[in-house]
């Protein structure tokens, strides 16, 4: 038995299932063969952490992770980048691995440092360099040199306005990485692959406002009007010369870990209540007596204050006076374990249709310009679940209800593998 996991970071399912589906013959085909549906993301839904949740069927909180950046302690620095070596919990692949199944692991976040695998691994778009040892075993990484020259993680300077550049750029890292992807499904035993290809993504925030008319910034015959469609339509085109590799009755699912959607100095801590992290959706830490250095709130008052907090944010209106209709979130409501330095409020402003920033020192609580470069798309919560082949006796057509925790028990299923004890979701076969 043989499982590919296709990764498209950011793939929306209003636009897979729906607006470019007949642009996309392959994807069209394993929907019609097999089962297919939005797959609800983790809170908060973003790739990191919700890649890992996926593959390990736990939540940010029993992982400890809650973003790209968390902090290391209740000190007012030391946020830190997450990477592989903080999660120390088993991800699918290590699972697999154990029970003799040969593995390839590519561009999977997050996966810098590579860790051993029962086959090869490929580190993911958080790689600091190419030059950097980012591949298990490391002798990989010459070979990837040889069969992609110029390999890339990321798309490079993506917060640009040279669209056409970028553009270039997108289709160049997306080539590579699946030329990589087609070289190892020929060249190395494999009962279990998976990649991640994050171009979906880059597009995504560089081109949503050139297609989507509900957008505040479209224009319409602008000259990228096509550009997200052409390039799912090149993806697919790459997911099927991939998939013509794959051995008869290998089991394919194509998942993303959330979806898209249109987006609208120096700090005196001795009088600070709560500051927020920037970011899709806004991480909000309060300053707490004996928890933090210079804490302000008593630690009696701290639920008083919070849900105060809570109203207030919950009570932003956009320019106009109306209720954006944000929803801020306490961590012991999300999570079933709570590890590491949650945030106090996990906030979504405007059903993600806002996002928040990190910049300090504005005229107004409003902005249209990201603090990070131009951006034209926010998070939203659902990505796309497809699986086609394996034994017979799943589900078929399309389904309601799915969860990025029911993937790695939906691919243990497939082996005939019981999840082990921990896992959050429930597996399709």
């Amino acid at each position: 038995m043989k499982v590919a996991v296709i990764g498209l970071d950011c793939a929306a399912p209003r636009l897979v299932f729906e607006r470019y589906r007949e642009h996309l013959p392959h994807l069209k085909a394993l929907m019609e063969r097999g089962c297919f549906g939005p797959l609800e993301s983790t809170h908060p839904p973003i790739t990191v952490p919700a890649w890992a949740c996926m593959m390990r069927s736990q939540d940010p909180g029993q992982l400890g992770i809650y973003g790209f950046r968390n902090r290391k302690d209740h000190s007012y620095d030391g946020l830190s980048m997450a990477n592989a070596s903080v999660l120390k919990s088993d991800a699918l692949w290590d699972l697999l691995g154990r029970a003799g199944k040969n593995v390839i692991v590519l561009g999977v976040p997050p996966s810098f440092p590579p860790k051993p695998v029962n086959g090869v691994q490929v580190g993911c778009f958080l790689t600091p360099s190419t030059g950097s040892t980012y591949t298990y075993p490391p002798d990989l990484r010459a070979e990837i040199d040889r069969v992609a020259p110029g390999y890339v993680v990321d798309v490079e300077g993506f917060r640009t306005d040279d669209k056409d550049a970028l553009l270039k750029r997108i289709y160049d890292k997306t080539r590579k990485h699946f030329a990589v992807a087609k070289h190892l499904v020929k060249t190395r035993p494999w009962d279990f692959f998976m990649m991640v290809e994050m171009g979906v993504d880059r597009i995504h925030h560089s081109f949503w406002k050139f297609m989507d008319p509900d957008h505040p910034k479209y224009e319409r015959g602008n000259p990228f009007e096509n550009a997200i469609r052409d390039y799912y339509r090149y993806c697919d085109q790459e997911i099927g010369e991939l998939q013509s590799l794959f051995p008869p009755g290998t089991a394919v699912l194509v998942v993303s870990d959330h979806g898209a959607k249109k987006l609208k100095t120096e700090i005196d801590w001795s009088r600070t209540k709560a500051w927020g992290d920037g970011g899709y959706y806004g991480r909000l830490f309060m300053n707490v007596k004996g928890r933090e250095p210079l804490g302000t709130i008593d630690p009696h008052d701290y639920d008083r204050v919070r849900n105060d907090l809570i109203a207030e944010i919950e009570g932003i209106e956009d320019p106009s006076g109306r209720n954006i209709g944000t929803k801020a979130h306490r961590p012991e409501d999300l999570y079933r374990e709570v590890r590491n330095v949650a945030p106090d409020l996990t906030c979504y402003f405007g059903n993600l249709d806002w996002r928040s920033i990190g910049s300090v020192g504005l005229k107004g609580i409003h902005t249209f310009e990201n603090d990070t470069g131009p951006d034209d798309a926010n998070h939203d919560w659902h990505g796309i679940f497809i699986l086609s082949g394996g034994a017979d006796g799943r589900p078929r057509g399309e389904l309601r209800g799915l969860r990025i925790y029911d993937v790695a028990p939906t691919v243990l299923g497939l082996y005939g593998l019981e999840p082990p004890a921990g896992m959050l979701g429930k597996g399709l076969c």
